[in-house]
């Protein structure tokens, strides 16, 4: 470094330059805007996430429950949840990979603001602006793995790329976005820096085993303690996220392919065992400390996974280290160690196989789940964000521009430094096989490209570098300069076309219009499913009893929402008497848990997704309720009969913890069912064909509404309560409905125009879509169909139009029985109905339920009903407000064919239905009088002004038809599988 030196005051002051001070520190201003950028860009939606009320706006099903997860912390600082009883009813939940050292740093962070009392407004601040905060601290280790790949142009190359990307990453680190992700990514980059660092250590300071055999430990005091800082490092990457086991299984391949390259190198593989020992030891005791079940099971949970795994690695590298020892001393072929390395480590999984079955599972679940595109299963594809790109190549354009492939040639320039002579350190190998694994997993799931643009951004330091080194520019400030005036032309274009590829696809005018960072920053929105949901929760939570009161049992006491509670032994909460859960789809239980406060059976962490599954697609009303039964009898009924579950429920009979609720929304009735199906089968396209219906069966266009008119979905208990408003139905009420998002749906045939016939697929089913609700993507696939002239020869034929609110809430009750009699001629073809009309309390208005039976041979007959005709119960007995009630009383009708069969007899009566006798199943009875028809067209005039109502209500709609084109205002979420439109519409949409 050049100094100048003067003379003041009679004395010499040596001083740098100011070039030379630049050349040191000028990285320090530039990485710091760099991340006041990444924080402006992730802040910019900051107005859109307030607290009204006391209720946040989120971006993300998972944010709710770590938004319960802060709050719970918060009131139990600094302790975390070790068991939720607010979900999973009736077992609970243990909760795992929430309430970690994410929630921890937030919370306390509060605390230092909030002065030891955070408010919930304080609170929710600091959640909001924490993430993108994390997000620009991933700056700091991403620079500095950077430059020791690239030297500090590299470093900085590697920072900008980082805060361009406009992929995962950035979507998952906006405001209101309250997940573990961001975390995980700043663990992880700090994991792998301290790993380089303390294998360079390593390279430098050379231990082995002579010196830990003698205590030297002045020789070992430097690796160690850096081995130790990124044993600390990876344990804390793990207790942000505790499937970070992955990172476990990542560097254990490095050590391995790394002690064997040292090996048949003629390096000693003592000093990246050493590294390897010291590190996953620390890790070993530090994960068994965390460790909250001590098995070994889902790896997103705290248990014997993460420390057993930890000290696999720790042991293998203090293994094949000795080995190598061994090797030498048998004078045995260097060559032949890697091969029995392998050999070695297929054998260890071969007894685990046998011995530790369950670690087995998890292990090799974790590797094809996680780690390598092999084979995920139909349930984990019901998650968007766990699928595999569709078209990986556009992914990684879409994600990271052409950084993705400039990083491929980075790889490469760092695996062919030994061939070209250069010096290879140890740190480059961990980058290869970290590289390589993310890129693996970023094709396993989509999620994980948010790990990937690490990689992208770290390696192409060396590509940076390597570009400049070829150009003969030099890195420092001060040469910089004067070899900048002998530059030539050739290498001002190489200079530039790297930084346009590297830049340019990321930014405009090539990114295109909403594709930049800043775009999909400021384009941040509070999750829509979370908002129309937030209407129907809040009603939950003012309107039902609190979740220990039900019947008037009075121990909500004992259900504290901020309270503590033990992991149950067998894994099972007892609940008190009085306990109620609610049913729903798997994807809403946070929402119900946080904004409704209220036990939800199904949740994001997919528990009791199988048993949602089986009750929402039951295709009656007596297995849907054998299905509730067995739930509360403690089984998790699949694919068992009705006679498999009456024995179960049978031998719990005593079980008193009900599903009271039953919460749908119009995604589930439209997109979300063909995810329902994959949990328990058959699958989608059963439930929207005929029934009657052979593959390759031809199907004219002028058939397509009779042939279509009612199918297997339209059985489903989902389809039923969403569509039908439960008619029928004996022990389902509508309580609540929240139409503030109304939904469209459409039901339509693909036609060849040329042969008027359906189209048929692949597998010979019709390309026939039933109940589609109206999203802009269906929008724009029909609007494809209809008019793109490339599609002449296909046509769209609309066959059903319906409409529904966004939410409908029923409560499950025993139902009154309405028991009477009429003295009919024809007993056998005599038809018994109940009506009664219902005011909604929704924008619909009013609607009837109707409910059938029969007479038996002496003339009397049973019905049940689940609406009751005043409103006598309410919260404080224990009970449910309805905001559905009852406008009249019940009209009872018996029908029969007249004995001379000239027309009808017809009898009538009227009959009050007490709340009391709904929730207790109580008797009702009617009396009936004869009814003097005409003749028997009066009695057809008056069924099938019946019938039109009963189809008005099946319908859901008012009459008015539902425009599948034109502007709407459903939206609808992609965010599980929506049944495709076939592979005609899918090739339509583009």
């Amino acid at each position: 470094m050049s100094t100048d030196t003067e003379r003041v005051d009679g004395e010499t002051e040596t001083s740098p330059s100011f070039l030379s001070t630049w050349e040191e520190w000028y990285h320090v201003p530039v990485i710091g805007v760099v991340m006041l950028f990444m924080f402006w860009v992730r802040t910019q939606s900051y107005d859109r996430f307030g607290m009204e009320d006391g209720v946040p706006s989120l971006a993300a099903v998972d944010s709710w429950y770590h938004w319960r997860t802060v709050q719970w912390t918060a009131e139990n600082y600094p302790r975390t949840m070790p068991y939720e009883i607010w979900t999973g009813f009736p077992t609970g939940e243990y909760v795992g990979q929430f309430g970690t050292l994410f929630d921890q740093i937030i919370v306390t962070i509060a605390m230092i603001v909030g002065l030891g009392d955070p408010s919930p407004e304080t609170l929710y601040t600091v959640s909001l602006l924490a993430v993108p905060a994390m997000a620009a601290l991933v700056a700091i280790p991403v620079f500095y793995m950077g430059r020791r790949l690239g030297r500090t142009i590299g470093g900085i190359a590697s920072v900008i790329l980082l805060a361009l990307a406009p992929g995962q990453f950035l979507s998952r680190t906006v405001t209101g976005q309250l997940q573990h992700h961001v975390a995980e990514v700043l663990f992880m980059a700090i994991a792998v820096l301290a790993m380089m660092v303390a294998l360079r250590v390593a390279e430098r300071e050379r231990p082995i085993y002579e010196l830990v055999a003698d205590g030297d430990w002045d020789a070992l005091r430097t690796p160690t303690i850096y081995s130790a800082l990124a044993g600390i490092a990876l344990s804390l990457y793990v207790w942000v996220w505790p499937a970070g086991v992955v990172l476990i299984g990542i560097f254990g391949v490095f050590f391995a392919v790394q002690l064997c390259l040292d090996y048949v190198r003629g390096v000693s593989p003592d000093h990246v065992a050493f590294v390897g020992a010291v590190s996953f030891g620390i890790t070993a005791v530090a994960t068994l400390l965390l460790m909250e079940r001590p098995e070994f099971g889902s790896p997103s949970n705290f248990g014997l996974l993460q420390p057993a795994t930890a000290a696999l690695v720790a042991v293998g590298c203090v293994f094949m280290a000795w080995l190598a020892r061994q090797w030498d001393g048998r004078e045995i072929d260097r060559q032949y160690y890697p091969a029995a390395i392998g050999g070695l480590i297929v054998a260890a999984f071969g007894v685990m196989w046998l011995v530790l079955p369950d670690l087995y599972s998890t292990l090799i679940g974790n590797l094809t789940g996680r780690l390598l595109p092999i084979d995920p299963s139909a349930t984990t594809l019901t998650i968007q964000e766990a699928q595999p790109p569709a078209d990986f190549t556009a992914h990684v354009f879409n994600e990271f521009g052409a950084a993705f492939y400039t990083m491929l040639v980075g790889l490469g320039l760092l695996i062919a430094r030994p061939f070209l002579g250069r010096e290879y350190r140890t740190e480059y190998t961990l980058v290869i096989v970290w590289s390589l694994f993310l890129t693996s997993m970023a094709a396993t799931q989509v999620r994980f490209s948010y790990y990937l643009l690490l990689a992208v951004a770290v390696v192409n330091a060396v590509v940076v570098a390597e570009t400049l080194r070829f150009l003969d520019f030099d890195a420092s400030v001060t040469d910089g300069i004067d070899s900048l005036r002998g530059v030539e032309a050739y290498q001002v274009i190489v200079l530039v076309m790297v930084v346009l590829l590297l830049f340019a696809p990321l930014l405009p005018p090539v990114a295109a219009a909403g594709t930049t960072a800043w775009d999909r920053g400021g384009a941040a929105q509070p999750h829509h499913s979370s908002t129309a949901w937030e209407p129907s929760n809040q009603w939950l939570a003012e309107n039902t009893p609190e979740p220990g009161d039900w019947g008037g049992a009075d121990n909500a006491s004992e259900l504290d929402y901020y309270g503590t509670y033990d992991y149950p032994e067998d894994g099972d909460f007892d609940y008190p008497v009085g306990s109620y859960g609610v049913l729903s789809w798997w994807d809403y239980g946070h929402l119900i848990t946080v904004q409704g406060e209220r036990i939800p059976h199904s949740n994001p962490f997919q528990q009791n997704a199988r048993s949602s599954s089986a009750f929402l697609t039951a295709d009656s009303e007596e297995r849907s309720e054998l299905i509730l039964d067995a739930i509360a009898a403690g089984e998790s009924p699949r694919d068992h009969t009705n006679e498999q579950l009456e024995a179960m429920i049978a031998e719990n009979e005593d079980a008193h913890e009900e599903i009271r609720y039953v919460m749908i929304d119009h995604e589930m009735a439209g997109g979300k069912f063909a995810a329902i199906t994959q949990w328990t089968g058959p699958e989608y396209a059963h439930y929207t064909t005929p029934e009657d219906f052979e593959p390759g069966e031809q199907i004219d266009r002028d058939e397509v509404a009779e042939r279509f008119a009612h199918v297997p979905y339209d059985d489903t208990t989902l389809s039923r309560l969403y569509f039908d408003d439960a008619a029928g139905m004996e022990n389902y009420r509508l309580v609540h409905e929240n139409d503030e998002d109304m939904a469209g749906f459409v039901s339509y045939a693909i036609v060849d125009a040329d042969t008027d016939r359906v189209l048929l697929d692949e597998n010979g089913e019709p390309e026939v879509f039933v109940n589609r609700m109206v999203t802009p993507q269906v929008q724009q696939e029909l609007a494809l169909l209809q008019q793109h002239p490339q599609y002449e020869h296909v046509d769209v034929e609309i066959f059903d139009q319906r409409e529904g609110p966004a939410v409908k809430t029923y409560e499950r009750v025993e139902g009154a029985t309405i028991t009477g009699s009429a003295d009919v001629s024809d007993h056998e073809e005599a038809t018994v109905t109940a009506v009664v009309e219902l005011e909604s309390g929704a924008d619909r208005g009013t609607f009837d339920y109707v409910q059938e039976a029969e007479l038996d041979e002496s003339g009397e007959f049973e019905l049940t009903v689940p609406y009751a005709t005043n409103d006598e119960l309410g919260v404080e007995d224990g009970y449910t407000n309805s905001a559905v009630e009852a406008t009249e009383e019940y009209t009872v009708t018996v029908t029969a064919p007249a004995a001379d069969d000239d027309g009808f007899e017809v009898y009538e009566g009227e009959t009050a239905v007490p709340e009391t006798a709904v929730v207790a199943g109580e008797n009702v009875d009617v009396t009936l009088e004869e009814v003097a028809f005409e003749d028997s067209e009066a009695a057809d005039d008056e069924e099938e002004g019946e019938t039109d109502d009963a189809n008005e209500t099946d319908d859901g709609t008012d009459g008015e038809a539902v425009d599948p084109i034109g502007d709407q205002d459903a939206t609808g979420e992609n965010g599980e599988d929506e049944a495709a439109a076939g592979s005609v519409a899918a090739e339509a949409a583009g």
